[in-house]
């Protein structure tokens, strides 16, 4: 069966929001065969409606500057979580309501296949755990203090918690930590 990967990047104070402003110097060689060796162990990536708007909004002029990375972007199956896109306009994009996401990603994830990535942490992200369908958190810790005072930028929101085991690092020269997490047996 295809695992689903959630990787998020995460400031010490643990700030997901905007990580364009705060991950860029850290994103050196190492970083980019990581996330590169991630993106192309999987052929489908589901997100939520503020991931999608934000990745169809840049991805598909990346190309050029990206390569591979970029046309790998654009290409693989898209699968968006969503009550009110009703046209996507980025390749490959299927929509699927939030009401049926269990049961449409758990089909997703039972097809042959490669792996399912889902980058950022969110509502979708909540869904996946409490519906059983997440099987690896990668959270790429960055050595910032980002200092947010806004809880909607934080890694959880109130009112959800779940229990995880570490399965294993990595860190890179520029003190970014990957520790990636399996969800705690019951």
């Amino acid at each position: 069966m295809r695992k689903i990967i959630n990787s998020t990047y995460v400031s010490l104070d643990g700030v997901i929001a905007n990580p364009q402003n705060w991950t860029s110097a850290y994103f050196q060689d190492e970083a980019a065969a990581y996330a590169s060796e991630l993106l192309f162990s999987c052929d489908a990536m589901v997100m939520g409606r503020a991931t999608y708007d934000g990745f169809a909004e840049v991805w598909p002029a990346m190309e050029e500057a990206t390569g591979d990375f970029g046309v790998r972007m654009n290409t693989i199956e898209h699968v968006v979580v969503s009550d009110t896109l009703d046209k996507p306009t980025w390749n490959n994009t299927t929509v699927v309501k939030r009401d049926d996401a269990v049961a449409e990603i758990g089909a997703l994830k039972e097809r042959e296949g490669q792996d399912i990535l889902q980058y950022g942490f969110g509502p979708v992200t909540r869904t996946l755990i409490e519906g059983g369908l997440l099987d690896e958190l990668r959270l790429w810790i960055h050595p910032v203090i980002v200092g947010t005072g806004d809880p909607s930028e934080l890694l959880t929101q109130k009112d959800f918690a779940a229990t995880f085991e570490l399965a294993g690092t990595v860190s890179f020269k520029s003190g970014v930590l990957v520790a990636t997490y399996v969800p705690a047996k019951k």
